[in-house]
């Protein structure tokens, strides 16, 4: 029998209830319920700012067995709201290992919640899209009408800016490259070409991709001014990742615009996005959007099929009117806009992660264009 510090609730804003046995910290956390199909990189999910305020599912049945190390973390902290898993590991073994899930989550203070039906609770987010939900671990798991109320006073993510939540206070240089036993190894180069990034959610694999291919990497708050970005006289603009609905984030959208023309931009995920608005287009949030590592992804520019990384709720509407730009990128899966270029201003940008860390790997030439657009050798 379950004890009472075990019970575990998850409720749905709609008044789905789906109970299982707790793990990680104790309380009651809320945010959007979203699922990831990915068969492995459960650390890097959990510590990706992307998944600030949302309460993460994963459809694969076991979770947990490979522990917990410092090596494989996107950032400094856990950033997902809760964790639901059908079946947590009671074992780890794996030789880069340094700890377990359990006391990972309950050191970050972030609830998880197993033995949940995730094939039934998926099938129903399938349905009935997306939604706000609260997990519970201990005591308050036990009052399910107060849970379901409390989901649905939570806040929407339409409309919420949450970058300001996720981004660096002040600027930093990066310099640390991948290990090479994963990526084909680059030397570092002090005097190679200046990049500025800006840091929406930025995730460390998107950094080292850089680092390893030459460049110099100098990462900015989210918030600041175009203007001084170019009086570092970059050789290009990086717009990274991130949280949130991107049409909230309107100071971005407009530093964006006074940059293009003047260097060479890409953008990733929710760079794509606030890339896709600067010139003119529009975004719409999905019905459950694409969260996992087995995207199919068509490159318009040379017909060849990607399998790609993918984690977003949101996504540049494909009748847009962009300004000059066009569309090099679709989703075979539902026609989704993956990646847009635009010649005479020097922008390009995909929706989905080149950088995924554990993979697939299919995408890793985009940084390489970067690399030729910046003046560098990839």
């Amino acid at each position: 029998m379950t004890s009472k510090t075990q019970q575990a609730a998850l409720a749905l804003e709609d008044g789905q209830i789906f109970r299982g046995v707790g793990f990680g910290a104790e309380g009651v956390q809320t945010g959007e319920l979203v699922f990831n199909t990915s068969m492995t990189g459960y650390q890097e999910i959990l510590t990706d700012p992307s998944y600030h305020k949302q309460i993460v599912t994963m459809t694969v049945a076991h979770v947990g067995n490979t522990g917990i190390n410092a090596e494989d973390v996107e950032s400094g902290r856990v950033w997902v709201s809760g964790f639901v898993v059908r079946s947590l590991s009671p074992v780890v073994s794996n030789w880069r290992e340094q700890g377990d899930l359990n006391e990972y989550l309950k050191s970050q203070g972030v609830i998880g919640i197993s033995e949940v039906a995730t094939r039934a609770l998926v099938r129903h987010i399938r349905s009935a899209g997306v939604m706000r939900a609260a997990i519970a671990h201990g005591p308050a798991a036990e009052d399910s009408a107060a849970l379901v109320e409390i989901a649905r006073q939570s806040p929407d993510m339409s409309g919420w800016n949450l970058v300001d939540d996720v981004t660096c206070s002040e600027i930093y240089h990066w310099t640390e490259r991948s290990d090479p036993q994963w990526y084909r190894d680059h030397a570092y180069n002090p005097a190679g070409p200046l990049i500025v990034a800006y840091d929406y959610g930025i995730k460390r694999n998107i950094l080292r991709m850089l680092t390893d291919r030459g460049l110099r990497v100098t990462v900015v708050p989210a918030s600041t001014p175009a203007a001084d970005v170019l009086a570092m006289r970059p050789a290009g603009v990086f717009l990274s990742n991130g949280p949130g609905d991107p049409a909230a984030v309107t100071y971005a959208i407009e530093n964006i615009r006074h940059l293009l023309g003047k260097v060479p931009v890409f953008g990733i995920c929710l760079g794509h996005q606030l890339l896709g608005l600067a010139l003119g287009g529009k975004t719409e949030k999905m019905r459950f959007g694409h969260r996992g590592g087995n995207q199919p992804v068509m490159n318009k520019l040379t017909g060849i099929v990607e399998i790609s990384s993918h984690n977003h709720g949101f996504a540049v509407t494909p009748d847009s009117d962009l300004h000059g730009a066009e569309i090099t990128h679709i989703n075979l899966n539902d026609q989704t806009v993956e990646g847009l270029r635009h010649v005479d201003l020097g922008a390009f940008s995909v929706q989905y992660h080149p950088e995924a860390a554990p993979g697939p790997h299919d995408s890793l030439y985009l940084f390489d264009e970067f690399v030729r657009r910046a003046g560098g050798k990839a």
